[in-house]
């Protein structure tokens, strides 16, 4: 009899052992679904096995808020600054104080360049501007100056000497009017010419 309570007890004692080996690892394993993510790749694997849609929105926008960097296939992480439009590497899940100052650092000479290449553009167009205004004003200059050239000189109209018409016969005649005088002066101008100029006279027949 003491054989068999010895066996029992000691089968008893692997039953008891070995129960207590299976609680631990099913502890030790619910612990391990319990760890909280370490980068944001460990964090959306969880998010995805929420219940609803609005929970794993929820759980990834807290991953997306705890972790700023990515998973690299080669190794380490990077980290996208959207203002930027660049990625820079780190050496973990997030950036560090001493990255995250070589970032800020990056983004303020980014600035910099930005304000400089704005002001070359805006100097750029402001000066294609003022030859445009030139271009535009020489044009206008030397179609004004086509324009004048182009505009005939008026000339004088000569003046059309007005034909003196005879006197009506009987009209009143007006003392010292060219019309009354010219008649009188047109006969003496004749006398004159017959005075100067004689009309030879013909021989005279023989008989």
């Amino acid at each position: 009899m003491s054989a068999v309570a010895t066996s029992r007890r000691a089968a008893l004692l692997l039953v008891t052992a070995a129960g207590f080996l299976l609680l631990t690892h099913a502890h030790a394993e619910a612990q391990w679904w319990k760890r909280a993510p370490v980068d944001f790749e460990e964090c959306a694997d969880v998010a995805e096995k929420a219940a609803t849609k609005t929970e794993k929105t929820s759980a990834l926008a807290d991953c997306n808020a705890k972790f700023a960097g990515r998973r690299k296939p080669g190794g380490g992480y990077s980290y996208y600054d959207f203002l930027q439009d660049r990625t820079f590497d780190i050496a973990g899940p997030n950036p560090t104080p001493e990255e995250q100052k070589k970032i800020d650092e990056a983004y303020t000479a980014y600035l910099a360049n930005q304000r400089r290449s704005n002001e070359a553009a805006q100097a750029m167009a402001r000066q294609q501007r003022e030859q445009q205004e030139q271009q535009v004003q020489q044009l206008q200059q030397l179609a004004l100056r086509t324009e004048v050239e182009r505009v005939p000189i008026p000339v004088g109209r000569p003046k059309v000497q007005q034909a003196v018409s005879p006197r009506p016969k009987g009209a009143p005649c007006t003392k010292g009017s060219f019309s009354c005088e010219w008649p009188r002066l047109s006969e003496s101008l004749n006398d004159l010419k017959k005075l100067f100029n004689p009309t030879p006279s013909k021989p005279a027949k023989k008989g």
